[in-house]
């Protein structure tokens, strides 16, 4: 089976009276519209890793994540669409929610696991699976070069240069894959990268070993909201805002941190006037399931 999806990630711009006001041209890559379940970078981050798999024979996909993961989702989706069977090894007790609901009604297999166990996936993977011949594993988040490979090809779609592009950060492979895309393109674009982790510094170095030359990039360290998967009553109201006012789903666990970041900066004269400014919407809006009371 080939292993490839109908690309659909438009650009859109955004109209604020901020960015007019401060002259700025501000745009959205609509990554989230790739696929209903596989969107954003998941879809990027997969489709070198699947045609790995595939290549080498494998059957079974085997991942990792938490219990509301967008990547265990986006996996089970993707294995259910190219005839693969999936694992997914959950971090912490067993327990039920949307995620896991639909990520079984992919034909996923859930493992729950101790966090101090979840902490080294490869020896979790040989406890399974080591006999499996079929077993096929696949780090948290997709981590991988394979991953930064694809999440490169982003630049190759994009029609005209911006002066900045902003992204969230979460394992630093999407980021990785961007700014490799830059410099294949000898682009003068300033990467922007926002942490999701509280003291998100780390991510410079999970960055850094996944490009193909150094670089000077930008990393915003102080727009994680008390750290990943947490939020505050400020972050919410952006959200709902930005919702309202651009009719585009975001959520707060990736996206809604990374335009809250690029709003506050445009606010604070972080851009020249005249800038063109695009961020990436990494799609998992699926993440809104595991944080409704907060909003």
């Amino acid at each position: 089976m080939d292993i490839s999806l109908d690309l659909f990630s438009p650009v859109h711009q955004i109209k604020n009276i901020l960015f007019d006001d401060k002259g700025l041209e501000v745009f959205i890559k609509r990554d989230d519209m790739i696929h209903p379940v596989i969107s954003g970078n998941k879809w990027r981050k997969l489709k070198y890793i699947l045609q790995r798999a595939q290549t080498e024979g494998k059957t079974r996909l085997v991942t990792f994540g938490g219990a509301y993961s967008n990547h265990l989702l986006a996996t089970a989706a993707a294995a259910a669409r190219f005839g693969f069977k999936a694992t997914g090894i959950v971090r912490g007790e067993e327990v039920q929610n949307d995620t896991l609901f639909l990520c079984r009604l992919h034909g996923m297999q859930l493992i729950f696991t101790n966090r101090e166990s979840y902490r080294d996936k490869p020896a979790l993977f040989n406890k399974y699976f080591a006999d499996d011949t079929d077993a096929f594993f696949i780090d948290e988040g997709g981590a991988s070069p394979e991953a930064a490979k694809g999440c490169s090809e982003l630049v190759n779609e994009l029609t005209q240069t911006y002066d900045h592009i902003f992204c969230a950060c979460g394992t630093g492979t999407t980021a990785a894959g961007i700014i490799n895309g830059i410099v294949q393109h000898n682009s003068p674009t300033q990467f922007n990268a926002i942490p999701v982790f509280k003291n998100g510094d780390f991510i410079k170095d999970e960055i850094d070993k996944l490009l193909t030359v150094p670089i000077n990039y930008q990393l915003h360290t102080g727009y994680h909201f008390g750290g990943y998967g947490k939020t505050t009553d400020e972050l919410i109201r952006f959200i709902k805002q930005f919702v309202t006012d651009t009719g585009i789903l975001i959520e707060p666990v990736y996206t809604g941190k990374m335009l809250y970041a690029l709003y506050d900066l445009a606010t604070k004269d972080h851009f020249k006037p005249g800038s063109k400014i695009l961020a990436i919407h990494t799609g998992g809006i699926w993440g809104l399931l595991g944080m409704k009371e907060k909003f």
